[in-house]
């Protein structure tokens, strides 16, 4: 086997040692460079990964440990793995760029080196969601995930932010709960683990249609765990204060990152365990794609009404995920190829909306609310810039990511052939409206004139971060036909 197949794990592995090394650091900028440099090397690194598997096109399962299938731990990895590990480590090392004077503000210096174990652990589990072919792994990873996150959002230590992270703990306790009994029902029904022979298994209970209603248990409560983790609607009403509270990365990458990597494992389980026939055949789908449904449009009206700007932004991630799981409710490979895409623009996106809003808040004394952020924009001009490229992108304007992410939902609903395909048009354009109509009046009001322009030290690390996600958005908006084929390709081999 190539030595190029061992750098998904090589990824997870130089996560988790930084984050066991950093446990001990005493010196916040160490612990924040060391992070910093850990997400940039695992991109590096899974970019490299990306380039081989695409030149073979084919998808390698590779032993952890010496025990062979169906007793071991095994991960899994083709084009479109390696592509959202590109993504998703690439996003947190500029997230963390453009969220940097914020967190130096937010975080004390004593708790900075945990904050960065935190952010390690993050991204160790993302990476184990993205590449592993074992259900069992993917609960503890998801466990790890979980306390993670819920620590990135209380390390900006506030009476807020303690309140928000109870919610968040609780709703997420929940959801892996649920996920837990989904996958020990599983096992009891076919006695393995790892996806390959769990997916035959469980192909043969269909045909032969023992045991159905405990398997489409089996079903509802994975899906209904990693929903609720996800923040599908309505099991959101957690995500805003926890997303609205804290501070500027962990805002970026939890809302950028964290959700999609639920989403992500929901997807690898349709696909690769239970198969997008039987999905259907269970009658899951249906469920799904009008809870996407609802979250569009739900997520869009509390945005609508809100005030605070990253209050607004956290609503507006359950509005973008409601398009996530409106494509996974399609049962189609075309809906799915979408979702995925949807995931990608939005890692992009989110963030870049995020750390300008961070930014601009600086211009207005940190001040959150949409009222003092107005003018805000020409005293800091590429916060203004990227907010602006941001919302047009959430709003589906030609030629940004959130574009080509609608167009691919919509053309995976025509192609489905389906009567919900007029449904998901419509959907489609009054969820647009309604981002339109939160976006564009945010947007107008940072570019006011203002009275009173504040003079902002330079921030070369947020100038990076914002010009590199700006990059992104424009790249998967215009260039996104290199995407999409890595995409359908991975499904293929999946």
């Amino acid at each position: 086997m190539p030595f190029v197949y061992n750098l998904p794990f090589f990824c997870v592995f130089l996560c988790m040692v930084t984050a066991i090394l950093l446990s001990a650091a005493k010196s916040a900028r160490v612990s924040w460079y060391s992070t910093l440099g850990a997400a940039a090397l695992s991109a590096v690194l899974s970019g490299v990964l990306l380039m081989y598997i695409t030149r073979a096109d084919e998808a390698v399962a590779f032993t952890m440990g010496k025990f062979p299938a169906p007793l071991g731990n095994e991960i899994r990895f083709g084009p479109m793995q390696a592509l959202l590990a590109v993504c998703f480590s690439s996003v947190q090392a500029l997230s963390m760029l453009g969220g940097r004077r914020d967190m130096f503000h937010d975080v004390e210096d004593k708790k900075m080196g945990l904050a960065c174990v935190m952010l390690n652990m993050v991204l160790a589990s993302l990476l184990v969601l993205t590449f592993t072919n074992d259900i069992f792994t993917a609960y503890v990873f998801i466990e790890i995930s979980t306390i993670s996150a819920c620590a990135l959002v209380v390390a900006k230590d506030s009476g807020s932010t303690l309140m928000a992270t109870i919610r968040y703990l609780f709703m997420s306790l929940l959801g892996s709960g649920l996920f837990l009994f989904g996958i020990v029902l599983l096992y009891s029904l076919s006695g393995y683990l790892l996806m390959p022979q769990l997916s035959s298994a469980l192909s043969e209970l269909m045909v032969s249609g023992d045991y159905r209603l405990p398997l489409a248990a089996s079903a509802a409560m994975i899906t209904a765990g990693l929903g609720i983790k996800s923040a599908m609607f309505p099991f959101h009403r957690w995500l805003p204060d926890a997303h609205g509270s804290a501070t500027t990365t962990s805002s970026a990458i939890l809302s950028g990152l964290v959700l999609k990597g639920y989403a992500v494992l929901l997807i690898t389980m349709f696909t690769r365990v239970f198969s997008l026939e039987a999905v259907h055949e269970l009658g899951l789908g249906t469920p799904v794609l009008l809870l996407g449904f609802l979250g569009m449009i739900v997520g869009s009206l509390y945005a609508l009404r809100e005030y605070h700007a990253k209050r607004m932004l956290a609503y507006s991630s359950v509005a973008q995920l409601g398009y996530v799981f409106m494509g996974i409710g399609l049962c189609t490979e075309a809906g799915i190829a979408a979702a995925i895409f949807q995931i990608l623009a939005h890692a992009f996106t989110k963030p870049l909306l995020f750390i300008s809003v961070g930014r601009l808040s600086c211009a207005a004394g940190h001040e959150k609310e949409l009222s003092a952020l107005r003018g805000s924009a020409w005293s800091a001009p590429l916060a203004g810039i990227g907010f602006g490229i941001g919302a047009l992108s959430m709003i589906g304007v030609p030629l940004l990511a959130g574009f080509t992410a609608k167009l691919g939902l919509a053309s995976a609903s025509i192609s489905d052939g389906k009567m919900s395909t007029n449904v998901v048009l419509l959907v489609l354009a009054v969820s647009s409206i309604l981002n339109a109509m939160y976006y564009i009046p945010a947007l107008i009001a940072i570019w006011r004139p203002a009275k009173e322009r504040v003079r902002l030290e330079k921030d070369r690390a947020f100038a990076a971060g914002a010009i590199a996600l700006i990059a992104g958005v424009l790249i998967f908006g215009i260039f996104f036909q290199p995407a999409t084929e890595l995409i359908t390709r991975g499904l293929e081999l999946m």
